[in-house]
């Protein structure tokens, strides 16, 4: 018997799509109702009875020496004459390390043994462009070399065949190049209450140009995001070429997705209050849908701005009191929705700033970098090897990365997701242990 989602499938294509698709698609009715039932069969576990990741980008660039202060280091005192973060000022860790005192809400994360810090993340031959970089922490692929699909659609792809559509979740306009797959799944949003399938009427023949998520579109699509100069990072696009993968991603699942998403929403309430910013707005959203059993695996949210080459000490400031607050009341939030132990947050930005500060009171772009880890089960406090900041450990003023991205990545799949990292990353990491 087929279940609603097959149904749906099938009705969809039968009806609702062959009047408007070219006929040399309508082959593919068939085998994509076979297909269909045969992932109902095989569907087994989904974010209401497994793990889920949140991930986070800080996009721009996000400086690290001023997010997790070595306040204790001569170097760094002395290539930020003006930028640099005194002792008494910062929210001291251990004797050497601190964070930004604008990061209240992660300190008391760290103080309830909930927040993993991980020094100088970064990868081989760092590339300092926005796009380039963004890509390669997307796809998990070496400097050199251009990769297709993003390391979450490729675990969507071997640990999750027959999932629901919303194995996968972006909060913003696009689909994050993260999640670009051979099987294309997940969904992009904004506002729920306006979330809904738009038919290939609406949007043109054309079929999509930004890897599905334009049949997922806001009623009122307009206004920014999030306020940052960088906020649309990560954007990438998924190929359309697949005729199965285009139908797969429009027809067959949008309806059910947005009906399912809508009615949580309406019903599923959070249990704290929420700062007043956009990072805040999406977590508080990520609650409802985790509170109301929505099937999902990841969940993908982002903050822009961090592309601070001027005037960094007020514009900082203000981002990470916007982080810190979102993910504290976050964290609280799935405390007493008592989900804690069920969630992971993962935050990265595509590379670091340089060390020394320049001319206009900022920092330019630069390389390895810290990131943060939180949730109820993580291995709280500081982990890898802080990077040195003397001349002769610089390369081309930039801090070199210490840890590589991808021990991350490894970590949490193998660790938190439960399944093998080599499938997914192309060839075996050394996995970070960051799963108590």
């Amino acid at each position: 018997m087929f279940s609603r989602r097959s149904f749906l499938r099938a009705s969809v294509l039968g009806t609702s799509c062959t009047a408007t698709l070219p006929a040399f698609l309508t082959g593919t009715f068939d085998a994509l109702a076979a297909e269909a039932r045969d992932k109902s069969a095989t569907q087994t576990v989904t974010g209401k009875d497994a793990p889920i990741l949140v991930v986070i980008q800080l996009a721009g660039g996000n400086d690290g020496l001023n997010t997790v202060v070595p306040f204790g280091n001569d170097h760094y005192r002395r290539a930020r004459p003006k930028l640099a973060l005194a002792g008494q000022d910062v929210l001291k860790l251990n004797d050497q390390f601190g964070l930004h005192p604008a990061l209240t809400g992660l300190q008391k994360l760290h103080d309830a043994g909930q927040l993993a810090i991980v020094h100088g993340v970064g990868y081989p031959n760092p590339n300092r462009s926005h796009f380039r970089s963004t890509e390669i922490w997307a796809t998990g692929s070496d400097s050199n070399r251009v990769e297709r699909q993003g390391w979450i659609g490729r675990y969507f792809d071997h640990a999750c065949p027959g999932a629901d559509p919303v194995v996968g979740v972006a909060l913003g306009r696009a689909m994050p190049q993260a999640f670009a797959a051979k099987n294309p799944t997940g969904v992009s949003l904004e506002n729920p209450e306006s979330y809904r399938f738009v038919d290939s009427g609406e949007m043109g023949m054309g079929g999509p140009t930004d890897g599905g998520a334009a049949y997922y579109r806001e009623l009122n699509d307009d206004g920014d995001n999030s306020g940052g100069s960088i906020q649309s990072l990560g954007s990438g696009r998924m190929s359309t070429s697949d005729p199965r993968a285009f139908l797969e991603r429009t027809a067959l699942d949008a309806q059910l997705s947005s009906d399912t998403i809508r009615a949580i929403t309406a019903k599923a309430k959070t249990q704290v209050p929420y700062p007043g910013n956009p990072l805040a707005a999406n977590l508080k959203l990520i609650a409802q849908l985790i509170a109301g059993g929505l099937p999902t695996r990841v969940f993908y949210a982002s903050q822009g701005g961090f592309d601070t080459h001027t005037n960094q000490l007020t514009s900082h400031q203000r981002l990470l009191t916007d982080l810190g607050g979102a993910l504290a009341a976050f964290l609280a939030d799935l405390t007493a929705l008592g989900h804690l132990d069920r969630v992971m947050v993962l935050t990265f930005s595509e590379f670091g700033r340089r060390v020394a500060e320049n001319q206009s009171g900022g920092t330019d772009h630069g390389a390895g970098a810290p990131l943060f880890i939180a949730g109820g089960r993580v291995k709280a406090g500081l982990h890898g090897v802080p990077p040195g900041l003397a001349p002769k450990d610089l390369f081309n003023g930039d801090v070199k990365f210490t840890t590589d991205f991808r021990s991350v990545y490894a970590g949490l799949l193998e660790d938190w997701l439960k399944t093998p990292s080599a499938p997914v990353l192309g060839r075996r990491f050394e996995p970070l242990r960051l799963v108590g």
